[in-house]
């Protein structure tokens, strides 16, 4: 009884702390979703390649959208002119150097914004190295099915026909619609992700955990794994990260935090419905390869 008086202290915990940053970014996302058009991004993308992906990982911050819906976002401006290295920098940083996160990543680790600049820091390096690369393996677009530049004339039309139409009241309805069906699709995740968390703080031994814990190797590896599975939101994962503040070392917790956003079972699927196998297998192995390089350098220069 005693433990599963301690496992549901646990969960409730966690859920309670990171709901409210889960509403309050679905509710900005369906403002972005219903009112911010696109197409003026791809408008002020640099040619230069190495400056629009740079442009490409700082525009997240103006669409505080989780991972859960960034994907369809991303195919969107890349349809629109947007490059593809600034479309995939842009859909990795976008879920975690957006306002939301960040200050959610702040409180959760006690109003401490040492390990918020970590996380971004190591989000835009990682971002911008993947995006690179990309751009130089894949010439074409890597979309399954190529929209051309005629649908998204359509599409561009369409949106702008119907936010011509469209009165405010009917718009603002729809953002309270977007924001309750994007928080109900990642409130099952959030629930899924603290309640393992809570499990394995309950039932797995510290002494485990500590002996994981004490490879940056292994330990880095454990948390990527980890937040691949339990997917959670980037707007809540910090409160699940900081849970663990004891057992596992600053640069494994840092390859949670930027891995998790960036790839997990969530979006994944969404990639492969999106992409080209060959793409998405190589775009999860370079942010796993980057993300555990720059968790290790992390691990080093900051204990």
């Amino acid at each position: 009884m005693t433990t599963f008086y301690q496992l549901n202290t646990i969960f409730i915990s966690m859920v309670m702390e990171a709901i409210p940053f889960v509403l309050v970014g679905v509710l900005i996302s369906g403002f972005i979703q219903t009112f911010l058009k696109e197409q003026w991004i791809a408008r002020i993308m640099p040619r230069n390649r190495y400056l629009a992906t740079i442009l490409g990982c700082g525009i997240g911050i103006f669409f505080p959208s989780c991972e859960c819906g960034i994907v369809p976002i991303t195919k969107r401006l890349i349809n629109k002119g947007m490059p593809l290295h600034a479309g995939i920098a842009f859909m990795l940083t976008g879920p975690i150097i957006n306002p939301i996160v960040l200050f959610s990543t702040y409180i959760a680790y006690g109003n401490d914004w040492q390990m918020v600049g970590i996380r971004a820091g190591l989000s835009i390096v990682v971002a911008f190295t993947v995006s690179i690369v990309l751009s130089f393996m894949f010439k074409q677009l890597p979309f399954r099915v190529q929209d051309g530049q005629a649908a998204a004339a359509i599409e561009q039309g369409t949106e702008m026909a119907l936010g011509a139409r469209m009165p405010l009241g009917k718009r603002l309805y729809e953002v309270v619609v977007h924001a309750i069906e994007e928080f109900f699709s990642v409130g099952k995740y959030l629930v899924l992700g603290a309640f393992i968390a809570a499990c394995m703080q309950t039932f797995v031994p510290t002494s485990y955990l500590l002996h994981l814990g004490s490879n940056p190797v292994t330990s880095s590896l454990v948390m990527i794994a980890l937040a691949f599975i339990i997917s959670l939101c980037s707007e809540a994962d910090a409160f699940i990260a900081a849970s663990f503040r004891s057992t596992f070392t600053v640069g494994s917790l840092s390859a949670f935090l930027v891995f998790g956003p960036m790839i997990d079972i969530k979006n994944t699927l969404m990639l492969l419905g999106t992409y080209r196998t060959k793409f998405v297998v190589v775009l999860i192995a370079l942010v796993a390869l980057f993300t555990l390089a720059g968790s290790l350098i992390v691990g080093r220069l900051f204990g």
